[in-house]
């Protein structure tokens, strides 16, 4: 079993930048392949930015291709996001989620551990 736990949002205009963190507990985090879904006000979770146990393979939603990088640190059991050119209309609650022994996928119900989430605003 892991525990995750978000960090790193905030207020921000637009245009800005934020790296969000998700550490994990436990001995096998490199076990996992990772996710960040968001979800904001009244709309359903969708999926962000996926990478596998690795780090060699990663995966966007075409609404973050080219303005979020998602990476991770094995040795620090942390997985990160980093966020550029942000806009209002990535206005959300950000998660990340674990995958045990899958590959990086998009598809929420693939992940088996989810965190409590980070709130990340962006003003206009």
């Amino acid at each position: 079993q892991v525990q995750l736990t978000e960090s790193g949002g905030r207020l921000v205009q637009a245009g800005g930048s934020l790296r969000l963190s998700c550490a994990a507990s436990g001995r096998t985090f490199s076990s996992y392949a990772m996710g960040w879904f968001r979800q904001a006000p009244g709309k359903e979770r969708e999926f962000v930015a996926a990478i596998s146990w690795s780090g060699g393979s990663t995966g966007y939603a075409d609404s973050v291709k080219g303005r979020f990088t998602i990476s991770r640190d094995n040795a620090k059991n942390t997985v990160y996001l980093q966020m550029n050119s942000l806009k209002p209309e990535d206005t959300a609650d950000y998660y990340c989620a674990a995958r045990f022994r899958g590959m990086a996928s998009g598809k929420a119900l693939e992940y088996d551990y989810w965190g409590q989430g980070t709130q990340v605003t962006v003003s206009s």
